[in-house]
């Protein structure tokens, strides 16, 4: 059946994979973006990689400018499109930068999401939302692979708005009997992303000639996750009955070092790359694989790609584009 689905963030990074596998289904897709990059112009392809993320869909969806904070004009929108499905994306999109512009992060972050859950309170259409949260939920790991019941003890902002959101998002789902399912994705990577993430950072050092910083040796692990893959586990909680109020790792299921990663791109990049050895982040939690079995066996959860496949994607899709040149260029 054919659904009305409201996008927050919907032209984000993973928003646009969302988007992409949503319009294959049929469904109608309405997009609400403010647009907004934390990352440094000099720093970022945002503008490059927003121009073709939207020249794939813009005929096919539409397209709202505006801004979870704007509660008026989010409630408005939301009565005028009456969605049946809302999906929340909108945060800053890096764990460093919250923890930095502090105060931006607890508004849109959080603020943000309170106005969107009281836009779909008054919306009088919307059945479910689906909440982005983060595996930062957990802070430093107690066990691996840690599943959906691991302790929640996060150790920045990043982790503590995205577990306040959670036990929101469950509050008002029981309050005023509207379904929600939640996601916790990590360390998501793939064509697109400008959110400076290891994986973009890595990736960009590789192919100008720069050192790639292995933070106490590359041992610590991260359990990456190719973008088709988080969306498509978002797609899954979205449409499926199943996933009614239920919060879900959706993930490789597999913890990688940057060791690991290093490794690889030394064998996808022309020439090799280079490291530098640096001291541990003390202010990043201790992380490695979630377990995804619960994925697996509600939603039939099924990741396609383990990092050698999805490094070797992205490195294509980026050479595809010329950005290459561009690196070098820098």
């Amino acid at each position: 059946m054919k659904k009305r689905i409201f996008i927050a963030g919907g032209a984000g990074f993973i928003g646009y994979y969302i988007t992409k596998e949503l319009l294959e289904k049929g469904h109608n897709v309405f997009i609400y973006d403010n647009f907004s990059n934390y990352i440094p112009n000099k720093e970022s392809f945002y503008n490059f990689y927003l121009q073709k993320r939207l020249k794939d869909i813009k005929d096919q969806v539409e397209i709202i400018r505006g801004d979870v904070l704007d509660k008026k004009f989010l409630t408005k929108i939301l009565r005028n499109t009456k969605p049946d499905i809302v999906i929340n994306l909108v945060a800053i999109p890096l764990a460093t930068a919250s923890n930095y512009f502090f105060e931006d992060a607890m508004q849109i972050n959080l603020n943000g999401h309170i106005n969107l859950l009281e836009a779909i309170r008054y919306s009088n259409s919307v059945q479910r939302f689906v909440y982005a949260s983060s595996s930062f939920v957990y802070g430093h790991f107690q066990y691996d692979p840690a599943d959906e019941n691991h302790p929640t003890s996060p150790i920045d902002i990043y982790g503590g708005t995205k577990l306040s959101c959670e036990i929101l998002s469950r509050t008002y789902s029981q309050r005023y009997n509207i379904e929600h399912a939640i996601i916790r994705p990590s360390a998501v990577y793939g064509p697109t992303d400008v959110n400076r993430r290891v994986s973009q950072v890595f990736i960009e050092n590789a192919l100008t000639r720069k050192p790639l910083a292995l933070f106490g040796g590359g041992k610590d692990k991260v359990d990456f996750t190719y973008v088709t893959d988080a969306a498509h586990g978002f797609v899954l909680a979205a449409l499926m009955p199943e996933a009614k109020n239920e919060i879900f790792n959706i993930t490789a299921g597999q913890g990688r070092s940057t060791e690991e990663f290093a490794k690889i791109l030394d064998k996808l990049i022309p020439g090799g790359i280079k490291t530098e050895i640096k001291p541990i982040d003390q202010e990043r939690p201790i992380r490695g694989s979630l377990d995804i079995t619960k994925a697996r066996k509600i939603l039939n959860y099924k990741p396609e790609y383990q990092l050698e496949d999805g490094l070797k994607e992205y490195i294509n899709y980026i050479i595809s584009t010329n950005l290459f040149e561009k690196f070098l260029k820098r």
